[in-house]
């Protein structure tokens, strides 16, 4: 069960890797191309494998700067791609929630709808004045008041952290509210 929760809630790594044996293939196929061209006494297809190498050893002569800085930033920018990919958590946008007998694993924006219609209820505002926003660890509540119509922070923080509470979603979000300063006319 712990295996299918963890695939869940997070990224698969599978589209990086994919590229990556892609463009491997590929540069072996080529490398192999040549090679077997070249043993055959027949000219390069693209290039002799011998000549690039003996270019790539002398590079930075008979190369323009900008072509060699344009490429060496188009591979930093590739190995930066696929470093993040298999170094960083790649966590997707769900929450746990607690169950004896499944497991369920929530989208963020079915949580945060839940979130919105508890904090509208509490503040007694329209559905368009309150805006959920829920990440990993946090869940951030903006709340647009009627004008002339006084509301109270703290009753709306008290009834998202009681649906939380109520939810259970692991990991436990922290809670903010802002109250914007500017009230709607007419809701």
């Amino acid at each position: 069960m712990d295996w299918i929760l963890k695939r869940e809630t997070r990224s698969s790594r599978a589209v990086a890797a994919v590229i990556a044996a892609v463009l491997v293939m590929v540069l072996c196929g080529y490398a192999l191309l040549e090679t077997a061209v070249r043993a055959v006494g027949q000219p390069p297809w693209l290039v002799d494998p011998e000549t690039a190498a003996e270019q790539f050893v002398a590079l930075p002569s008979g190369v323009p700067p900008l072509l060699l800085g344009a490429l060496g930033a188009v591979l930093v920018m590739v190995g930066l791609f696929f470093f993040l990919n298999a170094v960083l958590p790649g966590r997707r946008a769900r929450h746990l929630l607690r169950d004896r007998r499944a497991a369920v694993v929530v989208d963020d924006e079915v949580i945060a709808s839940a979130l919105a219609r508890r904090a509208r209820l509490a503040a007694n505002v329209t559905q368009e004045q309150v805006m959920v926003i829920v990440s990993r660890s946090r869940v951030l509540v903006n709340v647009r008041p009627t004008s002339g119509v006084p509301l109270s922070a703290d009753a709306v923080l008290a009834a998202v952290q009681d649906e939380l509470r109520e939810m259970g979603p692991s990991p436990m979000p922290e809670v903010r509210i802002t109250v914007a300063s500017a009230g709607v006319i007419g809701a």
